[in-house]
């Protein structure tokens, strides 16, 4: 299946919020020794790219919700890893991030931190419209897993996550699509399949403005 083309001049986008980070003082007043110090000592993170954040010492420090962070709390969650100290406030300026690091080392809350974050800064979703935010991966088992956290994330805040992947049955999928969803966990092959059915009725891409 081909998507079909798309002619942005004849579709009135959103504004999008972009840039929702503000360093606070304990690290904007941090020598440079110390900003090196604070990457070092937290496995040695390395970064490339101009003008690069600061890392963050603790979620609060990211300006989450505080009903993120009390979820956190309860699920033992209190100190950020360190792709997690460097990733949140990058993506959070706004900035695209390419971030490696092993396996359990924090990855999905990296990024989807700064999505619900960003999720909530923008115009609220009225009816037929997708979602906000889209996460893609690569098979269903990765997808199910992002979305069990993507999920716990939402619920703390009252927004709606979905999940679409191939190999399940997509009536229950459908149905959440349909009825709206702020962030989007997919497959690419099922991706493709939901834009397409309907003629695209099901949901659409047009208020995507954050992709991981």
């Amino acid at each position: 299946k081909e998507l079909p083309p798309v002619d942005h001049s004849k579709i009135e986008y959103y504004p999008i919020k972009k840039n929702l980070y503000k360093q606070v003082r304990e690290i904007s007043n941090m020598p440079e020794h110390e900003v090196a110090q604070l990457r070092q000592s937290n496995g040695d993170i390395r970064v490339r790219g101009k003008h690069c954040p600061r890392p963050i010492k603790s979620f609060a420090m990211a300006g989450l919700d505080v009903r993120i962070l009390r979820m956190l709390e309860r699920k033992g969650i209190t100190t950020p890893f360190p792709i997690q100290m460097q990733a949140i406030p990058a993506l959070l300026c706004g900035r695209d991030v390419i971030a490696i690091a092993p396996t359990g080392s924090g990855k999905t809350l990296a990024y989807l931190l700064p999505m619900v974050r960003h999720v909530m800064a923008q115009p609220p979703l009225f009816y037929n419209e997708g979602p906000i935010g889209l996460v893609i991966a690569p098979t269903r088992e990765l997808a199910l897993q992002i979305n069990d956290q993507a999920e716990a994330l939402c619920h703390a805040v009252s927004l709606k996550c979905a999940c679409a992947y191939g190999g399940g049955v997509m009536g229950p999928q459908l149905s959440k699509l349909k009825a709206g969803c702020h962030i989007l966990v997919a497959t690419p092959g099922r991706l493709i399949d939901v834009l397409t059915l309907s003629n695209g009725k099901v949901t659409n891409l047009r208020r995507v403005s954050t992709v991981t």
